[in-house]
């Protein structure tokens, strides 16, 4: 299989990585974008904030495969015509994708998830454990 050097894709990545905002051409010519993300730990669960402004609920989706929560979707582009003015995009649309590896002690029964004010927020509970009782023999 033959495929097409591209001397600068790595710079493009590096740059995508550092400020996050710069479109990424993939192979198939697709734009890409990584969606900042938040995560917390407190006794209740862990907390994973997705920022994704622009993007409708129905064009994200989240899977649990093997421990591994993936979360996956697309910012589509508006079609916006200017004839008299120049102007400039720097929102980055296109194809998303997150993973994350879920803890042994998740509750993935639980797992919720919900999209507000641009922000995706999902809850993964943590599995309540009881101390284990045992009975003490005398000797």
């Amino acid at each position: 299989m033959l495929v097409k050097f591209d001397p600068f894709k790595e710079i493009r990545e590096l740059e995508r990585r550092i400020y996050n905002t710069i479109p990424v051409q993939t192979e198939n010519a697709i734009s890409t974008f990584t969606p900042s993300v938040n995560t917390r730990e407190d006794e209740k669960g862990y907390y994973i904030e997705i920022d994704l402004p622009g993007v409708k609920k129905e064009d994200i989706n989240i899977d649990l495969n093997d421990k591994i929560l993936t979360i996956s979707g697309e910012r589509k582009f508006k079609e916006e015509v200017k004839k008299e003015h120049y102007y400039k995009i720097e929102t980055a649309f296109g194809k998303f994708e997150r993973s994350f590896t879920i803890p042994e002690d998740a509750d993935i029964e639980n797992i919720e998830a919900k999209s507000e004010n641009g922000v995706l927020e999902i809850f993964i509970p943590k599995i309540k454990k009881e101390a284990p009782k045992k009975r003490i023999e005398i000797k």
